[in-house]
């Protein structure tokens, strides 16, 4: 008898809708990008921790594997359409952040989905967001009140936006979306 693929048809057209709604999200803060690193660089840790969006709302909609990755590379797709020149950083982003997302849920074999499992991933990711940036976009000659709120906003970013995912695809799934 044929094993039903993990990646059905349905499951990937959730996906797809949830990769285009908040790839549009992603599109729109990668609009905000340049003004905020000029005006007020101590918050970009809440503007980029938005892409987390895709594959926590997936997530917790389908629970299912692949299906992080998947949105998050729909919601790169669509962010790029606003600003085509930052395609590849948008790819990369939804790559990273994917993969982080699985990787967190392959650590559980796809068998828990408590909060604490994606405030987990989302910590991991804020982290390595904040040490990376921090780097690439010279925030160490800020003043120390600045790098200091610009490292917690970019670790609390994420989580912020995976609590906020959380209720949605939870909504969703009340709503019916992951029903078989």
């Amino acid at each position: 008898m044929p094993r039903t693929p993990v990646l059905t048809t349905r499951t990937l057209l959730v996906c797809a809708a949830i990769g285009v709604a908040t790839g549009i999200l992603g599109g729109v803060a990668g609009l905000l990008t340049p003004v905020v690193l000029v005006t007020a660089p101590f918050v970009y840790g809440l503007l980029l921790g938005s892409h987390v969006l895709p594959g926590i709302i997936a997530q917790e909609v389908l629970r299912k594997p692949l299906v992080a990755l998947v949105a998050h590379l729909v919601a790169a797709l669509v962010a790029s359409a606003f600003n085509p020149a930052w395609a590849l950083r948008f790819i990369g982003t939804a790559l990273l952040f994917g993969l982080i997302q699985e990787g967190v849920a392959a650590l559980t074999r796809y068998r828990a989905w408590g909060a604490w499992r994606f405030l987990l991933s989302a910590v991991v990711i804020g982290v390595i967001v904040a040490a990376v940036v921090f780097v690439a976009a010279h925030l160490g000659t800020l003043p120390a009140w600045a790098q200091i709120l610009y490292l917690a906003i970019s670790v609390l970013g994420p989580v912020v936006w995976t609590l906020i995912g959380l209720a949605i695809g939870s909504s969703l799934r009340r709503a019916g979306v992951a029903r078989r």
